[in-house]
């Protein structure tokens, strides 16, 4: 069973940056490909970013590309999601995830974190 634990959330003001960190409870991040995703009330979660198993291929929803940046480093089991410029439609609660390839459909991904919540004050 693979664990996800996801960190960094926080209160930010508009334009502010934070660094989520998501902690795999194993091979994870070596394993599978590795993914965000976000939720607001009252609205489905929707794709935020996600990266390849090596790395090498990332994919980003348009509205974060070129604000956010994610990352891995496999010999600490860890993905992160860099977020710059961050404006008060980013807040929600950001949740990492674990599966086979990138996807932008939740029904592709087989493993989820609890989620970290993200404000966002104007």
């Amino acid at each position: 069973q693979v664990q996800l634990v996801e960190s960094g959330g926080g209160l930010v003001q508009a334009g502010g940056s934070l660094r989520l960190s998501c902690a795999a409870s194993e091979r994870t991040t070596s394993s599978y490909a590795m993914g965000w995703f976000r939720r607001t009330p009252g609205k489905e979660r929707e794709f935020v970013a996600a990266i390849s198993r090596s790395g090498g291929t990332t994919s980003y929803a348009d509205s974060v590309k070129d604000r956010f940046t994610i990352s891995r480093d496999n010999s600490k089991n860890t993905v992160y999601l860099q977020m710059n410029n961050l404006k008060p439609e980013d807040t929600a609660v950001y949740y990492c995830t674990a599966g086979s390839y990138i996807a932008t459909s939740t029904s592709r991904w087989g493993y989820w974190g609890q989620g970290t919540q993200v404000t966002v004050s104007s």
